[in-house]
């Protein structure tokens, strides 16, 4: 779903809005994204930490339409895989995981290109809200237990 020209997907919610379950189309109707996303560009995305450097294909969730879709309804994605979220303009965000029943790690990516904030094991299909806890350029997300496994901290660095 759109809300005020801001995309809103079960992943994400880009500013938190009390009456958010107003703005849902009415069942049936044919406006907003079309969810699962399908066909995006895949980018190759490294996250270098004290681990090591670990590698990533990340769909990129381009326009308002993909970012509102995001992960919605997807039962399964590989270990090496996930969404990228590019910020037109860096902003503080708010994600959800509503309509998401993959859990999920989001890593929000700095204006410097360095891990800005992690939140790990996200529970799926939650509404409650996950904050960037800053200025954020974009967010990763990948299943849950990568951050874990690769080290992820803050201030690290993400190249895509």
């Amino acid at each position: 779903m759109i809300l005020r020209g801001v995309g809103v997907t079960a992943a994400m919610l880009m500013v938190a809005v009390p009456a958010a379950l107003a703005a849902v189309p009415a069942a049936g109707a044919t406006s907003g994204p079309s969810c699962p996303n399908t066909g995006l560009r895949t980018v190759p995305a490294v996250l270098a930490t004290a681990k090591g450097k670990f590698r990533y294909d990340l769909e990129v969730a381009a326009t308002a339409d993909q970012q509102a879709c995001g992960l919605m309804f997807r039962k399964a994605m590989k270990r090496t895989e996930g969404m990228w979220f590019p910020f037109e303009t860096p902003r503080s965000a708010t994600f959800w995981m509503e309509n998401t029943p993959l859990s999920l790690d989001l890593i929000f990516v700095g204006p410097d290109k360095r891990v800005l904030s992690v939140t790990s094991n996200a529970k799926p299909m939650s509404r409650m809200m996950i904050d960037s806890n800053g200025i954020a350029s974009g967010v990763i997300e990948l299943n849950a237990g990568e951050a874990a496994k690769a080290g992820v901290r803050v201030g690290d660095k993400v190249s895509i």
